[in-house]
């Protein structure tokens, strides 16, 4: 039961998964009719290997679940709908055995061999792909598979309704078409009895109630059930009747399907019920801008971001902004990381109402844990690259003892996890990357001074560094060109142009430690350059 200060707040919110849990309210302003469960459903269509965008849509809809479970205490369902009946179009880039697939154009998925040869078909092993990583985040949901509610005949209600209205849906569907489309096109598509291919012909209808159709099928007229697995819908056709045969209550949608929920929506009027709820989220682009894509394995794998960053940052990147265009990358990944812990040291301190916006609240599904990080990722990431490719996480240890009294994976056990994916990030992203280069005679000077201010200190304490830090910037460069200043510390002793608050860095690399890397550094200004530094 919600208290009754947050139910407030709750109603009041502004937080996008409350505004999106409020429709819902509109919808049932007395609950759904019989207590029955409100209904959200996601769409899968296993074509290609699960990616981000995938796992993005469940979580997003889990959280305006979970906000309409606080707004009411109503029961919930949520179904992960797998759209595995859908024929092969393309061969996915990212595959093995592209010629195998080939071969199998058109068939219905869930009979197209395993390119990976571990499961019975391609759709069964991108559905436990799917399955597998929507279990590891703890997601509840019930996993519906298009190919078994096609075959065992749970639609068949539904169908015979499409037939019932397939004047009507024509007069949806037809308009939106193109002329040379609209001689062909047909809400239904049978499956062959020839080739078992997912056909795109006209058919007409024979006996809807009966569920029988006739279409032509290689030169031949055939006259065929749609029912129990005879024939699947068209795209938008079969959106709406799914709406309709689950009573689905909410779903969302990326920006390019707005087309589509515009027109099944129209459907599933004709079809007698009310369309679902929900929202048009922006889409995930890769480093080039263009729209990541299953079939092209452009973008991040979920893999691939729980190899360098933390499951929270993820879900942290996914919950804000939904409706603007945001990179998938892995630049992307450090910031995420240090802003949700930003987000998270802040929550404890929030008024409720602040609580409620917080990204942590509607990860956490309320208050985060609260264990604290004492080191920012991107310090981590600083602090890996100047030790090298070959660092261990004994030796950052090492290192964090400068920084954190009290530094060891029993204290701080999601530090550990960082450390690792910092180690990774490094080896994989950053330090190829890397390069010193030697200082100018005027950064050499700068850096001289920077090293007796090190010296003459007994202790590395971040404040007084970065003190001495910024009072040599100015004496050397001015402050309007305390900048230059900064990014030579970054370019000559950290090989990156961008980098860390100075203070803390040294405080944790250590005074000794840093001292070396200034005398590495002027030793390749005195090589490089006639002006040794004064």
């Amino acid at each position: 039961m919600t208290d009754p200060d947050t139910l407030r707040a709750a109603l009041e919110s502004k937080a996008w998964p409350y505004e999106e849990a409020r429709k819902l309210l509109a919808r049932y302003p007395g609950g759904k009719p019989g207590g029955v469960p409100v209904l959200f459903e996601t769409g899968y269509g296993p074509s290609g290997l699960p990616h981000i965008g995938t796992f993005n849509e469940v979580l997003r809809t889990t959280m305006v679940r979970r906000a309409y479970e606080t707004l009411t205490g109503a029961p919930t369902r949520l179904i992960a709908f797998s759209d595995d009946m859908d024929g092969l179009r393309k061969v996915p880039d990212n595959v093995p055995n592209q010629a195998m697939l080939g071969a199998y154009l058109g068939h219905p998925l869930t009979r197209v061999p395993d390119p990976f040869e571990k499961y019975e078909s391609f759709a069964h092993h991108n559905n436990a792909m799917l399955r597998a990583f929507l279990d590891r985040f703890g997601f509840e949901y019930e996993f519906a598979s298009s190919t078994d509610y096609y075959t065992s005949g749970r639609f068949d209600d539904a169908l015979r309704a499409v037939l019932r209205h397939y004047d009507a849906i024509m007069g949806v569907m037809l308009p939106t078409l193109r002329a040379e489309r609209q001689a062909t096109y047909s809400p239904v598509l049978p499956i062959s009895p020839k080739s078992g291919v997912v056909l795109q012909v006209p058919v007409e209808v024979v006996d809807a109630e009966a569920g029988i159709v006739r279409f032509t099928d290689d030169g031949d007229v055939i006259e065929q059930s749609i029912l129990s697995g005879g024939a699947k819908l068209q795209w938008k056709v079969d959106w709406a009747m799914r709406w309709v045969a689950l009573g689905v209550d909410y779903e969302m949608a990326g920006k390019d399907l707005i087309d589509s929920v515009i027109q099944s929506g129209k459907i599933t009027r004709v079809l007698g019920a009310r369309p679902p709820e929900g929202f048009n989220y922006e889409m995930f682009l890769d480093e080039k801008g263009e729209k990541i894509s299953k079939s092209k394995g452009n973008g991040l794998s979920l893999e691939q971001w729980l190899t360098y960053g933390s499951d929270e940052s993820l879900a942290f990147y996914i919950y804000r902004e939904p409706k603007k265009a945001k990179a998938l990358h892995m630049g992307v990944i450090p910031r995420a990381v240090d802003d949700y812990w930003q987000f998270r040291a802040a929550y404890a301190d929030q008024p409720v109402e602040q609580r409620l916006g917080n990204p942590v609240h509607h990860i956490h599904n309320g208050p985060p844990p609260a264990d604290a990080l004492p080191v920012t990722f991107g310090l981590l990431l600083n602090l890996v690259g100047v030790m090298g490719a070959g660092a261990t996480p004994a030796q950052v240890w090492g290192y964090l003892a400068n920084y954190v009294p009290d530094a060891s994976p029993e204290a701080y056990p999601a530090l550990t996890t960082l450390i690792d994916r910092a180690l990774a990030y490094n080896r994989d992203y950053v330090a190829p990357t890397l390069k010193r280069r030697a200082p100018t005679a005027e950064e050499a000077q700068g850096l001289a001074d920077l090293d007796a201010a090190l010296a003459a200190r007994s202790a590395a304490d971040a404040e007084a560094i970065q003190n001495d830090v910024y009072e040599i910037g100015k004496a050397r460069f001015g402050k309007e060109r305390l900048r230059d200043w900064f990014k030579a510390l970054y370019e000559t002793l950290l090989g990156s142009s961008q980098g860390p608050r100075m203070g803390s860095f040294i405080a944790l690399y250590g005074i000794a430690g840093t001292r070396a890397l200034i005398s590495e550094a002027l030793a390749s200004a005195a090589e490089g350059s006639p002006a040794a530094p004064q």
